[in-house]
């Protein structure tokens, strides 16, 4: 049968494997919902699952749950960090984010990865650094959300993770049919039950999959990765903008609208003295101006390779002054788990330097 991640699998797809193990398909119902909805990593947990099918399904070996090699915790806010290591020992890095207090619902938010590294090479971002080895298949993208929410309810029995964000390791869009897989997953009503609209996918801008992404319709937040207002920047900023310049890749965005009705976010991390002047900002600000948009402007992460350091708070407030001013929505990216390098790959790229993890 070869190897099969059952983490990964639609609710008719675990009927099928049944049928082939000639049992009952009103089990697949039971299977999903332990794996999606409750996050058993083990078949022995299921114990409304007969022994000698317990027993038939290990056999087969069909679950492969990531280990929790590292586990970071933030001393300012309530951020987890998850290093993970996968069946061929390769590690990847799950964020868990939660917002808590009395003027706010609470909101428990996982940032997971989609690709082992990854091969954009944005120069501001620690994963590149480290290089692409793989796409993760559908069950490590899931497994990533269920071992945050066992982990999150082992604190607190009765909280759940509400959103999820395709914004860790690697480019979604070039793991196309494992993430889409993913966040139908997700969204079932026997599993998890995010709302699509709790679902952020965040992309460099990989045109061919953002035509391809809206004629799924779906109504989730896409993001596009931008941060800077020019062709010349962003060559430089995000390596692929030569592939897919930015008159290409804000054509796609207005297909995107159109053919879905939803806004995009454009993501803008200010860096100090590289894009973040009061030119930058009108450059910005002409770019999308007949576009359906909103900009969310991101503190960067500190990243010691990249030489690259983060705006001043009075530049950075100057910047969304002339957003605002100009009628473009705008909003500041909360900052979450800066002491413990939540920045994506970060605890993974020391991990691999050093080839230790405790």
């Amino acid at each position: 049968m070869g190897k099969i991640d059952i983490q990964g699998m639609e609710l008719q797809e675990i009927k099928n494997l049944l049928q082939q193990l000639e049992e009952p398909e009103y089990r697949a119902k039971q299977l999903f919902q332990w794996i999606q909805q409750k996050g058993a990593s083990s078949f022995t947990e299921m114990t409304n699952i007969p022994k000698k099918l317990q027993e038939k399904l290990n056999g087969l070996q069909l679950l492969h749950p990531p280990k929790i090699t590292k586990i970071r915790r933030s001393q300012v806010d309530d951020t987890v960090k998850y290093l993970l290591t996968l069946d061929d020992g390769n590690t990847i890095e799950t964020v868990r984010m939660s917002y808590l207090g009395k003027e706010i619902k609470d909101r428990h938010t996982v940032c997971v990865s989609t690709q082992v590294g990854c091969a954009m090479g944005c120069v501001f971002c620690a994963t590149g650094l480290s290089g692409w080895k793989r796409n993760l298949t559908t069950g490590e993208i899931l497994a990533q959300v269920l071992v945050a929410q066992r982990e999150l309810q082992k604190d607190a029995p009765t909280e759940k993770i509400t959103n999820v964000v395709f914004m860790g390791m690697g480019e979604p869009l070039l793991n196309y049919a494992n993430v889409l897989k993913a966040i139908h997953i997700l969204n079932d009503p026997l599993g998890l039950n995010i709302s699509m609209r709790r679902i952020t996918l965040s992309t460099c801008g990989i045109v061919p999959k953002i035509y391809e992404l809206a004629e799924e319709k779906l109504p989730i937040v896409l993001a596009i990765s931008l941060h800077a207002p020019n062709n010349t920047l962003r060559d430089r900023l995000v390596p692929v903008n030569k592939k897919y310049p930015l008159e290409i890749l804000l054509e796609a965005c207005q297909h995107y609208i159109k053919s879905t009705g939803r806004r995009i976010t454009f993501e803008y991390a200010l860096i100090s003295e590289v894009n973040d002047s009061l030119h930058h900002a009108r450059e910005l600000i002409k770019l999308l101006a007949d576009l359906k948009a909103n900009v969310n402007l991101i503190p960067l992460n500190t990243v010691q390779e990249t030489g690259l350091v983060r705006s001043s708070k009075s530049s950075a407030l100057t910047f969304w002054h002339e957003l605002e001013s100009a009628g473009i929505a705008v909003t500041f990216r909360e900052e979450k788990g800066s002491d413990i390098e939540a920045a994506c790959g970060q605890l993974r790229r020391r991990g691999v330097e050093e080839n230790v993890y405790f």
